[in-house]
């Protein structure tokens, strides 16, 4: 047998495996999709995970940055792990909403999950993984979605965690350490068909408090004797909104701000006024020069009208961008699986943000966004609607490419050299937490 030859019976023995429990992992998906939790609570999320895991006879570590969960099988020093998203957003108008929290997949979690699980059902179930020159670490991650920020505030200064993001966390904390690839896969955005596209870009981001103190007063009698935060908060934002010119088109700076606090009563000169906001941007570096324009924009409201300002700048996310060596084995297994047009070739942008982001800055890695969605991220339109590309394609697609990568010196060979150039996680860590800051600002008489 030629060494192709024995790549693509691996390749047949692990789909069979998947296709054995497809009706298993759609059910799995819809079990997740009918329970949604936010980050950093997903607790109910993870002991499904669990106990998949251990229907495969998987040892399981819970509890990795507070509600994470990993599977190690295998052997061999290069590893490869798979990861799967655990936290729903909060979007209370879309029909499959938690009535109490809001909470919903409307970003495809839950088929990031199937997407772990099957991978995990066509490598450990048909025993393939025994015939790979390498280990596979299947990951459940808590809280990329950046939201919930109160709670994810609270944990902070209780010491559970340092960074908001639940991939930032197994980063900080050493799980990261030992792999050689990384992948994922993500729901796409108004995308039905069978299509694929996985060699792209995202933008990183700061996520910024501000907080506008001015002086209280009746607004009727004396408005004269307040200071009015929430014009100084106008001000501000039409000074962001000036700002704009001056960003490059090739940084793809987003600058997002919504008002939180917007006063207390419309007969009292609002007095404190807060906003959240992030600054995105394509590299690290246009980031933090896109953020000093906005801090300074920032500012000038409460100049305007003589109150004050405090900036929170938390780090968000580090851009991604996606492997060469694992892009090109994905996309030939999706011309195969899927179809020879299943590929949307050529590399794109996206001004999005995810934590798999700062999975890229220490490990090559692979993100792609696959079809059967549809309806816009996070929108209230946002559903399947064709559960096997949604639920079970994709399981396919990354455990064929794990095939491919293991049973490859060379291409395993690339990946550490590209790894090579990558960040240390002593370097990303000083990289993230310079961009943690606060500015405070004065302008009273």
């Amino acid at each position: 047998m030629t060494d192709d030859d024995r790549v693509a019976a691996l390749k047949a023995r692990v789909c069979d495996a998947i296709d054995d429990r497809a009706d298993e992992i759609i059910a799995f998906a819809k079990d997740v999709q009918a329970e949604p939790e936010l980050g950093y609570k997903e607790v109910k999320t993870t002991e499904k995970v669990v106990s998949l895991f251990e229907d495969l006879d998987l040892d399981v570590e819970t509890e990795l940055a507070i509600t994470g969960a990993r599977a190690r099988t295998g052997s061999g020093d290069f590893v490869a792990a798979v990861l799967g998203e655990l936290d729903a957003l909060v979007n209370p108008d879309h029909p499959m909403a938690d009535p109490e929290t809001g909470a919903v997949h409307a970003c495809g979690h839950n088929a990031q999950l199937a997407h772990l699980v099957g991978t995990a059902f066509g490598l450990v179930g048909s025993g393939v993984v025994d015939d790979l020159d390498g280990a596979v670490e299947f990951v459940a991650v808590p809280a990329e979605e950046y939201l919930d920020l109160d709670y994810r505030r609270d944990l902070l200064e209780a010491g559970d965690i340092e960074f908001f993001g639940g991939k930032q966390e197994l980063i900080r904390c050493g799980y990261v350490d030992d792999w050689d690839a990384a992948a994922m896969m993500h729901a796409g955005s108004d995308t039905p068909e069978r299509t694929i596209t996985s060699d792209f870009s995202t933008n990183g981001f700061v996520g910024k408090f501000v907080t506008y103190r001015g002086a209280e007063a009746h607004a009727g009698a004396a408005p004269d004797e307040g200071v009015n935060a929430l014009n100084a908060a106008m001000l501000g934002m039409n000074a962001v909104h000036a700002q704009r010119e001056r960003f490059r088109d090739e940084d793809h700076v987003r600058v997002h701000p919504i008002i939180t606090r917007g006063g207390d009563g419309v007969n009292v000169v609002p007095a404190e006024v807060t906003m959240e906001s992030y600054v995105r941007a394509a590299s690290v570096e246009a980031v933090s020069e896109a953020n000093e324009s906005v801090n300074r924009a920032l500012a000038s409201g409460a100049m305007g009208v003589g109150g004050d300002v405090e900036i929170e700048d938390y780090p968000g996310y580090m851009p991604l961008r996606t492997d060469e060596t694992m892009v090109a084995f994905y996309d030939e297994n999706a011309r195969d699986i899927v179809g020879p047009d299943a590929v949307d070739e050529g590399h794109a942008h996206l001004s999005g943000s995810t934590d798999m982001g700062d999975i890229t800055q220490l490990v090559p890695g692979i993100h792609p966004w696959t079809g059967g969605f549809e309806g816009a991220i996070h929108a209230r339109d946002f559903r399947v609607v064709d559960e096997e590309m949604a639920y079970v394609i994709p399981a396919k697609l990354t455990a064929c490419t794990l095939v491919d990568l293991l049973t490859s010196p060379e291409a395993m060979a690339e990946v550490r050299a590209a790894k090579a150039e990558k960040r240390s996680r002593e370097e990303y860590l000083e990289a993230v937490r310079s961009l943690r800051k606060t500015t405070t600002e004065s302008y009273r008489d």
